[in-house]
């Protein structure tokens, strides 16, 4: 099932538009102490329900979303195969093999993304970041479908989003190319869907 280009759906336009203020309020409000606590606090959330010797896919933190590097350092710290999303262009999105303290490149779209000389990984997890989710596993991105397209190319990997918890609505716009999460971890909770 291909991913159409971006389209201008005015729901998900409006709702991206809200959540968006709504997270860079959030954020702003909690300071940055409170924000690497939170972010520490949904790595707690999340490190229990990864299996051990899983290979995890995770992304580097943009403007105000909240921040994997507490959970990429404790699964480091395990022993897990690590790797980040790149954008080979702007449409094409792999997963490549990384580790803390490795080399990182600009990418398409102003990611921080390994070398494209690093090896691909497939991942057994996928965490990714939302704009907003329900308790349905419906979630919103920034409109690209870099990751239904990931998450296609890649049916068996286990999906779990990333977010504050006031990224939560009662339900997200669902397009027949969206593929669902199968868990959502946020400061306060994990989510099993």
């Amino acid at each position: 099932m291909a991913v159409p280009p971006l389209s201008p759906d005015p729901a998900k336009f409006a709702l991206r538009a809200e959540l968006h203020a709504r997270r860079a309020a959030h954020v702003a409000a909690l300071g940055p102490e409170r924000t690497r606590a939170a972010a520490h606090a949904a790595a707690e959330q999340m490190l229990a329900h990864i299996p051990a010797g899983a290979s995890v896919s995770l992304y580097l933190a943009m403007r105000d979303e909240i921040d994997p590097e507490p959970l990429a350092a404790a699964l480091h710290a395990r022993g897990h195969q690590l790797a980040l999303p790149a954008l080979i262009d702007r449409t094409t999105m792999c997963f490549l093999a990384w580790q803390p303290g490795d080399a990182l490149d600009e990418g398409p779209m102003d990611l921080r993304q390994p070398p494209l000389s690093a090896p691909e990984c497939a991942p057994d997890l996928i965490v990714t970041p939302l704009t907003g989710f329900d308790r349905m596993g419906g979630r919103i991105g920034y409109g690209a479908g870099h990751y239904d397209r990931a998450f296609q190319q890649y049916p068996g990997a286990h999906r779990i989003g990333l977010a504050w918890a006031i990224q939560e609505v009662a339900e997200v716009p669902h397009d027949p190319w969206d593929v669902r999460l199968h868990a959502i971890a946020t400061e306060r909770e994990f989510i099993r869907i």
